[in-house]
């Protein structure tokens, strides 16, 4: 089997790995300190820093196709593998639009995708252009954001004034969009191999907290059939159109009208496809290395059709000892399947997630229900915490 890299340590590497050993697949790994998540699980290790040119280079070198578990790695630097032979997946010219989110949106508007309104802007004058009286208005850092950060949502002219300045201090460019009254949010995960063969999962629900992803119901309860196929068929266009190999997520506004408007790009395992390792026949990271190595893609399908699968994220709360809880959930709900990456504990830090897979005699409120409780009481003790 060729030899897997991927660039980054943190859990998404690490379940990687897990999915690696299943297919016989030799991984390295390039983290920045050995207790990284994945370097706690993976034989190969590479300390190293992703923004280092000749660390990434001196892994690359030890690899046969290199991928990531984030979008952070300098777009010079993949370059210049790609330059030397290295096989980049995907590659500089697909993940620059993750890098950039302006770049991003003027791709798909090109492609005829649905995207917000949106506009570059540097002061508070150019925020009030492009809002005028429609406040709130979302500024966005042009590159760098994740997990909510770089997004904010301004109530008044007083709050853009406020991120401007504190963006002009660290020398953050930024966009303005619309603010969008979506009825709630969906992804679309699909995979796409060097040989153009895709695959699309069922598209979820997904619920956000404070820009951090909480919870995703897989499928997405009530979507109209022909909605979802529209979102499959947009993410494999946008796959297949920017040349992206791997995985893609992208995550979508249904707005209160119907229609779908695209919010971001993810190239890799993403954390709404978390849900896969045991709801779906084939989990999103066993998928994503089939597709860097242009192996036949597995079936995205649900194992528990017509049921759901919930996933919630386990957050870090004030406790660091999580192993009698841990057994508490167990034993409380023995369906309950817990993901821990093997980070420390602190307040507010995805430390893990939970997955449920249904019956058909499940409802998905109860199953919400469950996978919330056992999220919480890892967190806090008690079943009914946040």
């Amino acid at each position: 089997m060729p030899i897997v890299g991927m660039v980054g340590g943190g859990q998404l590497a690490r379940m990687t790995a897990q999915a690696a050993i299943g297919i016989g697949a030799t991984f390295r790994v390039l983290a920045e300190s050995p207790s990284e998540s994945a370097s706690l699980v993976t034989h190969d290790v590479s300390v190293g820093s992703h923004l280092s040119a000749d660390d990434v280079s001196a892994f690359a070198a030890l690899c046969d196709v290199v991928t990531f578990d984030h979008e952070h790695v300098p777009n010079a630097v993949l370059t210049s593998l790609e330059s030397a032979g290295v096989l980049v997946r995907p590659g500089s010219a697909a993940l620059r639009y993750t890098q950039d989110k302006l770049a991003m949106r003027e791709r798909l508007v090109a492609l005829g995708a649905p995207v917000p309104r949106f506009g570059t802007v540097a002061s508070v004058a150019d925020v009030l252009a492009f809002a005028g009286e429609s406040f709130p208005v979302v500024l966005k850092a042009v590159s760098g954001g994740y997990d909510g950060k770089g997004v904010w949502v301004c109530a008044s002219p007083e709050d853009a004034a406020a991120v401007i300045a504190g963006a002009a201090e660290r020398e953050i460019a930024l966009m303005a969009e619309e603010y969008v009254p979506f009825r709630r949010e969906l992804a679309a995960l699909i995979a796409r191999s060097p040989s153009g063969q895709g695959a699309a999962y069922p598209v979820v629900q997904t619920v956000q907290v404070e820009g951090i992803c909480r919870e995703v119901i897989a499928p997405a309860p009530g979507l109209h059939p022909v909605v979802a196929e529209e979102a499959q068929e947009l993410a494999l266009s946008i796959a297949s159109a920017l040349g992206v190999i791997g995985l893609l997520a992208v995550e979508l506004f249904e707005t209160r009208s119907g229609a779908l408007l695209v919010n971001e790009l993810a190239m890799r395992p993403h954390n709404s496809g978390h849900w896969t390792m045991d709801g779906s026949r084939t989990s999103q990271f066993e998928q994503h290395l089939r597709a860097v190595l242009d192996l036949p893609l597995g079936s995205p399908s649900l194992l528990n059709v017509p049921g759901f699968t919930v996933m919630a994220n386990i957050l870090g709360g004030d406790d660091p000892d999580v192993y009698d809880r841990y057994i508490h959930v167990m034993a409380a709900d023995p369906a309950i399947k817990v993901h821990f990456y093997g980070k420390e504990v602190r307040p507010g830090r995805k430390i893990g997630h939970v997955n449920l897979a249904g019956t058909p005699e499940d409802s998905v409120d109860s199953l919400r229900d469950r996978a919330r409780r056992a999220a919480s009481y890892l967190r806090w003790g008690t079943e009914d915490g946040e």
